[in-house]
């Protein structure tokens, strides 16, 4: 069912009428992530943040970011974490540390660093012991990103850090500490190139580290500078095929400094964000088929809902972090189902679906390509895979010189952990649970 046809944007787009038309002009885009905002608990827009937090409220923020599970977790060679060392973590916590008055800092991300929800780089799993999986790992943080730092751990090491859709742990020494005015007007600096591969670096530098052959994740935006700001060396190059951007760098105190660095011209990026096309929604999300999934933005890659972020980053889209938060979430158009809807009720609604639209089960997100054969098509990073096989066997009441060939399903189980496209209707999650039976909504962002 599934070919190498179905592994290209332009054979999804030969399906698609008016692909290059505008969904969304920009100051839609600017309406609709207002209205986000508006509706979305879980988003926070940091210039809307207090100058300090009480201490009930700060208690109340490392709680959230670090809750002990319910269920047990395990290192990596099986041992199960003892009462002993969750206390040396939450000890790392600092809750000991927090003030009447507690002032919120602000910073800026230097280079992509996890966001832990709780102070340690130690990896824990669940006990199905998918390696892949840190459950510590919530999410990442990239270059140029505004962060509200909210609290220390004990060990100085980390900060407890808010962005627009997170709060959680960070290292201290990949942030720099700035003026509440100098990192929010960061964000907001015209005009701006966005990084439209699935990965970019700037270019190499022996003269300053800290910016050489920097990650740039797809979405990401930097101030663009010319070389009446620069001159024409930066940094040992002439900059005329580059692009100069303005970097944020940590100084040796942790303080917030800047610098110009050079983003070779042959990269995937784009002055302004991309236009809001199907074609281009398509393309983006194209760009990261075969990558490796990672869990929580682990591995320097993405899981299904950070696959999704940063496609819809590149055309200045912004939406919660955790697949539940954007497929209960009320923003955009919306097609709900309840235990009680079909799966005919289901496969007409995703068949009216457009490409590009999101369809949500339960711990996971997909983006929809649109039908081939009469079967619709998915792409999604996506850990593990199941479906039914079909074998013949021998039926045992036939006569042994003329047995009957019967059919009989077997659940094949294995792992994609990558970004693939993959056809809808086959996919299973037990034996007698299918994605359509779980999947409870359809989210249009157009």
């Amino acid at each position: 069912m599934l070919s190498t046809k179905h592994l290209s944007a332009d054979f999804w787009l030969t399906k698609v009428a008016d692909a290059d038309q505008l969904l969304l002009t920009e100051t839609q885009i600017s309406a609709r992530n207002s209205d986000t905002f508006a509706r979305q608990s879980e988003m926070t827009e940091l210039a809307s943040l207090a100058d300090s937090l009480t201490a009930a409220a700060l208690r109340e923020r490392i709680e959230k970011a670090s809750a002990t599970p319910a269920q047990p977790r395990f290192y990596a060679d099986g041992a199960v974490l003892s009462a002993e060392q969750w206390r040396a973590y939450q000890h790392n916590l600092n809750t000991d540390g927090v003030q009447a008055d507690n002032p919120i800092r602000f910073a800026l991300v230097v280079k992509r660093t996890d966001l832990r929800s709780m102070p340690t780089e130690d990896r824990v799993h669940n006990e199905q012991m998918a390696l892949d999986l840190d459950r510590f790992q919530e999410t990442a943080l990239f270059p140029g990103e505004a962060i509200a730092v909210l609290h220390r751990s004990r060990d100085n090491n980390w900060l407890l850090v808010q962005n627009y859709h997170y709060t959680g742990w960070v290292q201290a020494k990949n942030v720099a500490l700035g003026h509440r005015q100098q990192v929010l007007e960061y964000a907001k600096q015209q005009p701006f190139l966005v990084v439209t591969g699935a990965r970019v670096v700037t270019s190499f530098t022996p003269e300053m580290p800290a910016i050489s052959q920097l990650l740039l994740d797809m979405g990401t935006r930097l101030p663009l500078l010319s070389t009446e700001d620069t001159g024409h060396n930066v940094h040992g190059q002439n900059p005329h095929a580059s692009y100069i951007v303005k970097l944020p760098l940590r100084t040796p105190d942790g303080s917030l400094d800047f610098t110009p660095a050079l983003i070779a011209r042959q990269q995937d990026v784009s002055e302004g964000y991309l236009p809001y096309t199907a074609a281009n929604i398509l393309q983006q999300a194209f760009k990261f088929l075969g990558d490796r999934y990672g869990w929580g933005h682990d591995y320097d890659s993405r899981d299904c809902t950070g696959f999704i972020i940063e496609i819809y980053r590149s055309f200045g889209l912004l939406m919660p972090r955790n697949s539940g938060q954007q497929g209960e979430g009320s923003y955009g158009r919306n097609v709900r189902f309840s235990s009680q809807s079909s799966h005919a009720d289901k496969l007409a609604a995703i068949r009216s679906a457009q490409p590009g639209d999101l369809i949500y089960r339960p711990g996971h997100v997909m983006l929809y390509l649109g039908e081939d054969a009469g079967e619709p098509f998915v792409i999604h990073s996506v850990h593990d895979l199941a479906y039914f096989t079909f074998n013949d066997v021998a039926d045992a009441d036939s006569n042994a010189k003329s047995k009957a060939a019967v059919t009989q399903p077997a659940l094949y189980r294995g792992i994609l952990n990558g970004v693939a496209v993959t056809p809808l209707t086959p996919l299973q999650l037990t034996t007698d649970s299918s994605y359509l039976d779980k999947i409870y909504a359809i989210k249009s962002l157009r």
